[in-house]
């Protein structure tokens, strides 16, 4: 079946209580433990419906944000999840206090009860109108992004499209489409600053409601953040001040001698060589032909699995009016099946999405049977790990996108985890500042990015560009309005991938079998346990940082850079 062919029910709110309301009756009326498990199984079967229908509905509505049902369906999905938490949450009381909780704890993985135990802390129905609230702002947030219509030398380009511009040989159209991109921010400064405003004081109102000071350990609870805390975030983001912005700095300055500008400019950083960043050599249809016989090749397991996904247009990659911005990977449970949602642009990036999204969908494929279905899918944080791993896993077969820019892909790849690094932390630095100060005001929290942004990212130049020397670059940052929290998860994953280039370096036998051991594994294991399993350190530990960049370092020395 074609994901067209997905058959999708609309599920009455009634019909959804009523049959959590049963499955709860069941749970409490059982009188063994074999009618309690069954039961169990009950709820599992009706979360993976409702999972289903949400997932389905949102691809749809992010694929064509103009398509009037789906949209309505999204809309419905907003207001109905929160209430569905409520019933989760009720079911979840009623099985703790169940005499059979203790045989149950012999069937299932630990860090279910984990995650339900932070799901009973983040929930409370007197919060359930705020979630609602929550939904429809980023609902709006989304939309906005996705009619950006910006004109650019006689065409019109999508925020996402225009990137390619943004990119160009020619400094001068570089410049100006970004400067053009800036200024469709710069015009919706007020509406942007307005959402993310409600976003804030809404969140924060839900976090009193609780009994926290303010959300940011209500958000840590939301990001299912199972074995680690502020602190220990607090002094990772001090690693990456201490230890890779200064190799940064390093890298930043040879892009400027090899590029010949007396400075790197807003419109410069995306360029590693005067003659253009290294680009895929073959359109949509060919380059996913390429990928098929790049995961037949890399492993069984990846070839069947990315045969299931072209056999079942499980693919929306292409760039056009009307489409959500960005990319990501989503699981139908009811169906087994990922599904990958991405913008093409004629850039590295749409290699890097049939790597970094395959990853996260080829995890979900490998663990689609886990039991309960909260178990297929792995926190953030470690999701990203096998997306980001599998960027360099299939490296041995970029020269088929790349073909003669191959080399440029490595060094412009490589440079760019470690560039990466920064930002990713700073996006975090940002957001524990805010809700730690959600009375600030838009021009405060403004200058409070570019205070940040100084520090993690001291090679900055905005001439020519005030919206951004005022701080505004975050809000093109998708996470910050919708997924609070959630950006850390792609830094701390990819010291780990790291880990696992560092291997590959090595050549380890053993470094693919790990990987595809933790794909299995799914959401079985919490962040630490899971790191650990994969047999890499845990980036939290002091000198990981230290140990990784070195690593880069010494293939950065051995490069011959005149292959570039």
């Amino acid at each position: 079946m074609k994901f067209k062919e997905y058959p999708y029910e609309h599920l009455d709110e009634k019909f959804v209580e009523s049959e959590y309301q049963n499955v709860e009756k069941a749970l409490k009326e059982a009188k063994s433990y074999d009618a309690f498990y069954k039961a169990f199984q009950d709820l599992d079967a009706l979360n993976r419906k409702v999972e289903t229908m949400s997932n389905l509905s949102s691809v749809r509505h992010t694929i064509q944000t103009n398509d009037a049902y789906y949209t309505q369906e999204n809309d419905y999905f907003n207001e109905l999840i929160p209430h569905v938490q409520n019933y989760r949450d009720s079911i979840t009381k009623t099985i703790w206090n169940s005499p059979y909780f203790e045989e149950l704890k012999k069937h299932v993985p630990p860090v279910y009860f984990l995650k339900k135990e932070f799901g009973m802390k983040a929930f409370d129905p007197s919060i359930i109108e705020e979630l609602q609230q929550e939904n429809k702002l980023a609902s709006e947030y989304q939309a906005l992004v996705a009619s950006a219509d910006i004109e650019f030398d006689g065409k019109h380009y999508s925020l996402e499209g225009l990137q390619v511009k943004m990119q160009d040989e020619d400094r001068e159209t570089r410049k100006r489409a970004t400067k053009a991109y800036w200024q469709w921010f710069e015009e919706h400064e007020q509406e942007l600053g307005a959402i993310y405003d409600k976003m804030v004081k809404l969140r924060t109102q839900m976090a009193k409601k609780l009994g926290f000071d303010n959300y940011i350990p209500l958000g840590y609870l939301r990001m299912e953040r199972l074995d680690y805390d502020q602190n220990d975030v607090a002094n990772y983001r001090k690693q990456v001040l201490e230890d890779v912005v200064p190799f940064d700095n390093m890298l930043y300055e040879k892009q400027r001698q090899r590029l010949g500008y007396d400075q790197l400019q807003a419109w410069d950083e995306k360029i590693e060589f005067l003659d253009g960043n290294p680009t895929p050599k073959y359109d949509r249809e060919e380059m996913v032909k390429r990928a098929l016989k790049m995961y037949r090749e890399l492993d069984p397991e990846t070839g069947k699995f990315f045969e299931f996904m072209v056999e079942h247009d499980l693919l929306d990659l292409d760039s056009y009016p009307g489409k959500a911005a960005g990319g990501y990977c989503t699981f139908m449970p009811d169906f087994e099946s990922p599904f990958i949602f991405a913008n093409f642009n004629g850039t590295s990036h749409d290699a890097e999405v049939l790597t970094h999204e395959a990853g996260h969908a080829f995890q979900s494929y490998s663990s689609k049977e886990n039991f309960p279905f909260e178990c297929v899918w792995t926190t953030m944080e470690s999701a990203e790990i096998h997306s980001m791993s599998m960027e360099f896993f299939t490296y041995p077969w970029m020269k088929s996108f790349f073909e003669d820019d191959v080399n440029k892909y490595y060094y412009s790849h490589l440079g760019g985890t470690l560039k990466f690094l920064p930002y990713g932390v700073l996006v975090d630095h940002f957001q524990h500042e805010v809700y730690a100060h959600p009375e600030m005001s838009h021009e405060e929290r403004m200058a409070t990015w570019r205070r940040l942004e100084k520090q993690y990212l001291p090679h900055k130049n905005y001439e020519e560009i005030p919206f951004l020397e005022r701080g505004g670059w975050w809000m093109l940052q998708l996470h910050i309005f919708m997924d609070p929290f959630y950006y850390i998860d792609y830094t701390l994953a990819q010291v780990c991938a790291l880990q696992f280039w560092t291997r590959m370096q090595k050549e380890d036998p053993k470094a693919f079998e790990d990987y595809k051991k933790i794909c299995k594994l799914g959401g079985k294991l919490p962040f630490r346990q899971i790191v650990e399993t994969a047999n890499l350190k845990v980036p939290f530990e002091e000198g990981c940082l230290k140990d990784t960049v070195k690593e880069v370092e010494k293939w950065y020395e051995k490069f011959d850079e005149s292959t570039l």
